[in-house]
């Protein structure tokens, strides 16, 4: 069995890896690219297999670097079903077609730049009545019903409790007799989420591809957030200035609306300015997800459920409103009373969170605050990193607001949650495959794996096929058009000359570490770079390259 990691490796975007069997091939979620000029550009490359080939796709979760491109697959023949539970199956409907939207509208404005400069204009990359036929691919699954999408494959959807419908994959595939078990993690949510059931732990893997998104944190203890949470606002609104909240339409926006209600409920008795202080949610997606949130109630946690049994809807308050058109949205901005102004996108990328932006970056009496992950190479990145000024809608903005961060509201397991729940397998997977993380977290969600398990780590490289069951030096596959021996032997030799490298590095780390004095560090450190020298001549001289 060999699996190709597509996207989502060495970056947290454009999850899609294909696992080819003996017999079956399919993908496991097909994410759009997002970020930084160069990973958008990704989305443009040609699949690197036939459609014909492929004989089905899981899909993990809805959010849109998960499932973005199952349009593109279809706009190039894939016809085979797509497998998700029924809540990303409901979500799909509205965030594919949205996302088809986004698309034309993108490439309509580029296309009026080329036109301008006399270039030849260029397609979407879908458009949405693509993205609506793709829909009609979707075969809705159960939660923890194994079913067999071929022969030599069963599968089974557990609950993630990353956002509403997400699933852990546990797969077992039949080759030559053996059964092998290969688990994808997909995104893994926090224990203690607002709506969302905790994770399902399993019995365990053979093989493991789990995210590593914040491998190298932890999240602040989710009470302490809280109270961080309703401090802002009133501390805002005492200031006279609006708090805006870039939210992912699906997921983190309506965890947000269930917090909120939640504390009115809370502090209902005290009266602060956060009960009275009117929040809009301000994105036609995140509108039409609240709605599919409130349809899928089978998938809330007990809290929720308890609220639901009393009357109460977690999902509504009396203050909540929802601004479906241009113009009540372009109101929000006119009008001069304090808010809260929940808008997507996440990231700051596109979507109405620009113009509301535009309206209050530049006033100190406003609070921008982050509730989710910001990824490399977006404006909220680089907002969230302290930058003095951006560019928004073409125009330099100056950043004059409060920036705020908080991170008891993101749905990524933080490093203890991801260690945790390895940990509560009875039976540990022989190799974990890191992917979805940026290369600090990966590298050092790697070393925990080692020093609190000794289980075999690979960081997963983007292209890259790996065959399960193969030690660390055989594992990149040569394409057959370099299967020269030379090749071959060079790719041996260069492989395991660096993971000997990197495990003497290791070693040489664990001294320094052991050292008790400033006066043994100083000596070691004295005769450190000679010794690093002669072993990685040592190391070069035995992993010879073949000769020319």
């Amino acid at each position: 069995m060999k699996i190709s990691f597509l996207g989502a490796a060495r970056t947290v975007t454009g999850s899609c890896y294909l696992v080819e069997t003996e017999n079956t091939s399919f993908l496991v979620d097909c994410g759009l690219f997002q970020g930084s000029a160069r990973e958008e550009q990704l989305n443009q490359g040609p699949f690197p297999f036939e459609m014909d080939d492929l004989d089905f796709l899981l899909l993990t979760h809805a959010h849109i670097d998960h499932s973005g491109r199952i349009p593109k697959l279809y706009t190039h023949g894939y016809r085979g079903p797509v497998y998700a539970t029924k809540a990303t199956t409901d979500l799909c409907r509205i965030m594919l077609p949205d996302s088809g939207h986004i698309q034309e509208s993108e490439q309509e404005w580029q296309n009026r730049k080329a036109r301008r400069a006399g270039r030849a204009e260029t397609p979407p990359l879908y458009t949405m009545e693509d993205a609506v036929k793709s829909c009609n691919l979707f075969k809705p699954v159960k939660y923890d019903v194994t079913f067999n999408p071929a022969p030599d494959v069963r599968v089974n959807f557990r609950d993630a409790g990353h956002i509403l419908g997400s699933a852990v994959l546990e797969i077992w595939v039949t080759e030559d007799g053996q059964t092998s078990k290969i688990v994808f993690s997909g995104d893994l949510g926090n224990n203690d989420m607002p709506i969302l059931r905790d994770p399902t732990i399993l019995d365990g893997a053979d093989y493991l591809v789990i995210e590593s998104t914040y491998g190298a944190r932890k999240h602040p203890r989710a009470q302490d957030e809280v109270e961080r949470f309703v401090t802002i606002i009133n501390e805002t609104i005492d200031g006279g200035g609006n708090v805006v909240i870039p939210s992912f339409a699906v997921g983190r926006t309506q965890e947000i609306i269930y917090e909120l209600f939640r504390q009115e409920e809370r502090f209902r008795s005290r009266r602060e300015k956060f009960l009275r202080t009117p929040v809009f949610i301000d994105s036609p997606l995140a509108i039409s997800a609240t709605a599919v949130f409130r349809q899928n109630t089978d998938c809330y946690d007990e809290e929720a459920r308890r609220y639901i049994a009393d009357g109460k809807n977690p999902l509504d308050f009396p203050d909540l409103h929802f601004t479906p058109s241009v113009d009540e949205s372009k109101w929000l901005n006119e009008d001069p009373s304090s808010k809260i102004i929940i808008s997507a996108s996440g990231m700051c990328d596109a979507g109405r969170i620009k113009h509301h932006l535009k309206h209050n970056l530049w006033r100190p009496e406003s609070t921008i605050l982050f509730v989710g992950y910001q990824a490399e190479g977006t404006l909220g990145r680089r907002i969230v990193e302290g930058a003095d000024k951006v560019r928004v809608f073409g125009d330099e903005i100056v950043v004059r607001a409060r920036i705020e961060s908080i991170e008891g509201f993101s749905g990524h397991a933080d490093c203890d949650g991801l260690i945790n729940w390895i940990a509560a397998m009875r039976h540990k997977p022989a190799q974990i495959l890191l992917v979805h993380g940026e290369m600090e977290s990966l590298e050092a969600f790697a070393e925990t794996i080692g020093r609190r398990f000794g289980l075999e780590t690979h960081i997963a490289s983007l292209n890259e096929t790996v065959t399960l069951g193969m030690p660390v030096a055989h594992r990149r596959i040569v394409p057959e058009r370099l299967r020269d021996p030379r090749m071959v032997l060079a790719t041996y030799a260069l492989d395991t000359l660096q993971a000997d490298f990197i495990s003497v590095m290791e070693q040489f780390k664990q001294e320094v570490a052991r050292t008790k004095t400033p006066d043994e560090l100083e000596t070691l450190l004295a005769v450190l770079p000679k010794r690093i020298a002669a072993t990685t001549g040592e190391l070069v001289e035995s992993h010879a390259l073949p000769e020319a």
